[in-house]
């Protein structure tokens, strides 16, 4: 049975295909149009659905949409409250919830948009897609509206390593829940409480980040990283608005930044150390919240492992603290935690609801994220020859590559599938060496970066313990790990301010040619590491065709493109 799982409520638009408990393909569509997120998170814009995606993940499958015997959408418009509304300040971009007796124009449009997403697949699909997406008939009876924070949920414990898990997921918001608390067992996944609007960490940190500057739904991230050049200065700040009551519940006061701090940072401004604190404190009290909700959910389980999605387990430095702090013994996160995950989670939900059977676990575990586009050799080359472009074929891929980094050189690594989620984790990759201090401000200059902006390591995995702290498996840089002291001087370029490093082990199952890579460097420097960060450039996705490739790195001041067999070189 193919099911179809697709994301398009709010942001990072998605969609996966699994059939009988496996996972066929699953990608974001912004790697398809270009457009960082997929689109912005409004309410006129919940009609746009991951056309190019679903038309991928059906391409993979090699069938059409009338093969397809469900679809899974990860938002259900009929588990709103209605009493309860979120209204956008269009002009600033900032989410509040307004308690209302009606909808207001937008909401309406945002939940009829999502009521009549099966016709819009059904008949709004682009002209040049029509080969796989025409012809679907009706596609209602078809149709499963799956609650936001179950599709995190489930993204979250049915891909796991485990066969029970205590499961927390952490947003901005979904139909009403912004947090959610469940227990996971085989082949069954039970919900235990959330925590409703307005009260959100996700949101929390969407606030700060617009008022640090950046793009809030998009840039969180950078505010982690301007996190670490501050102190908390402003901690009790947010420890007088964020209450966590004893039941897993917890409620954030409504406050304006402005009159605690003055104006907010505007998008060219200079950062002062003003923002630096901001950011410290903010992400403190993310983190001791974040602790105390997992003690909760402890205590209420007595669970061993924790899984974890949404937006907010994207925040590796909180997700460390809760690995090393925390009361569980094992900690996993689902790599595309942010909503891009919702269609694969929705996908498994129904999958399982419809088809597993008692006993036995029915999914298997997701020990990578390799379920993207790849082309041929003779595709690539084709192509190149098409647009006359010099390049040559490489006769073994990983050990010259790895003589070109040892020599400092920065190179562009584009091979097999792509990756799902919002990691590079070695198959559209920029690469370099770690071992000069001054790769991370290359490297930023590069991709037109913030400087404080650190860069992350890749180390084999059975090297991983020898060059950081406790380090343990850790395929999909979601944790940091602090470098050891006799290792930092080897390293510079992948040790942030605060002397940690978000992580990414490698074994050989995993990417065999990308494990290869690091261990020819090895031979040839006594370094297992390489600074890998992901293959784009500053506003733009990562890169998923060819094409995408090549343009990025002629507009780009790469010393070589590594692409399949080939190599060009400016």
């Amino acid at each position: 049975m193919y099911i179809l799982g697709i994301n398009a409520a709010f942001h990072d638009t998605a969609a996966a295909l699994v059939k009988d408990g496996k996972i066929i393909a699953a990608a974001e569509e912004e790697r398809f149009t270009h457009i960082k997120h997929g689109k912005r998170p409004v309410p006129f814009s919940t009609w746009e659905l991951p056309f190019h995606a679903i038309d991928y993940c059906l391409k993979t499958a090699g069938i059409t949409i009338k093969d397809v015997d469900r679809i899974a959408y990860s938002f259900d418009p009929e588990g709103v409250n209605e009493a309860s509304v979120y209204e956008e300040d269009l002009l600033s971009g900032s989410d509040v919830l307004v308690q209302a007796d009606v909808y207001n124009g937008w909401d309406t449009l945002f939940l009829n948009y999502i009521r009549k997403a099966p016709e819009q697949l059904r008949d709004g699909y682009p002209h040049h897609l029509q080969k796989r997406l025409a012809g679907a008939g009706s596609l209602t009876e078809k149709w499963e509206f799956v609650n936001h924070h179950v599709a995190h949920a489930a993204s979250a414990f049915f891909p796991s390593p485990f066969t029970e898990a205590a499961v927390m997921t952490l947003d901005g918001r979904g139909e009403k829940a912004t947090t959610g608390y469940f227990l996971g067992k085989d082949n069954s996944l039970v919900q235990l409480a959330t925590v409703d609007m307005p009260h959100s960490l996700g949101m929390l940190y969407e606030k700060i980040t617009t008022y640090l500057g950046f793009l809030h739904s998009s840039d969180e991230y950078k505010v982690m990283a301007l996190a670490s050049y501050g102190k908390p200065v402003y901690l009790e700040d947010f420890r007088s608005i964020i209450h966590v009551q004893e039941n897993g519940r917890y409620t954030i006061d409504e406050f304006d930044p402005q009159q605690w701090w003055g104006p907010g940072r505007t998008k060219e401004d200079p950062f002062e150390q003003l923002h630096h604190d901001i950011a410290h404190s903010l992400q403190k009290a993310l983190e001791e919240t974040v602790l105390k909700l997992a003690d909760w959910l402890y205590q209420e389980t007595q669970a061993e492992n924790l899984c974890m999605a949404g937006g907010v387990a994207l925040n590796c430095v909180m997700n460390a603290v809760i690995r090393d702090k925390g009361p569980f013994k094992n900690v996993w996160v689902q790599p595309a935690a942010g909503d891009a995950g919702t269609a694969l989670g929705a996908a498994q939900w129904l999958d399982v609801q419809l088809n597993a059977q008692n006993g036995a676990r029915y999914t298997a575990p997701m020990d990578h994220v390799y379920w993207g586009p790849e082309y041929t050799d003779d595709e690539i080359e084709k192509f190149m020859i098409w647009a006359k472009m010099p390049y040559k074929r490489l006769y073994d891929v990983a050990k010259e590559t790895a003589a070109i980094l040892a020599e400092d050189k920065i190179i562009a690594w584009y091979q097999g599938r792509m990756e799902f989620g919002p990691r590079s984790l070695g198959s559209r990759s920029i690469l370099a060496s770690p071992i000069h201090p001054d790769m991370q401000a290359r490297l930023n200059d590069i991709k037109d970066r913030e400087d404080f902006r650190p860069v992350a390591p890749v180390v084999l995995e059975e090297d991983a313990p020898d060059w950081f702290e406790h380090a343990d498996v850790s395929p999909f840089m979601l944790f940091v790990y602090p470098v050891k002291d006799e290792k930092a001087d080897q390293i510079p370029a992948v040790r942030h301010t605060d002397g940690t490093a978000r992580v990414q082990t490698i074994n050989a199952q995993q990417h065999p040619l990308y494990y290869k890579l690091i261990s020819e460097f090895k031979k040839l420097t006594g370094v297992p590491v390489l600074v890998n960060t992901s293959f784009n450039t500053r506003g733009e996705p990562i890169v998923c065709s060819p094409r995408d490739a090549i343009e990025c790195f002629w507009t780009s001041p790469f010393d070589a493109l590594i692409i399949n067999s080939f190599i060009l070189e400016k």
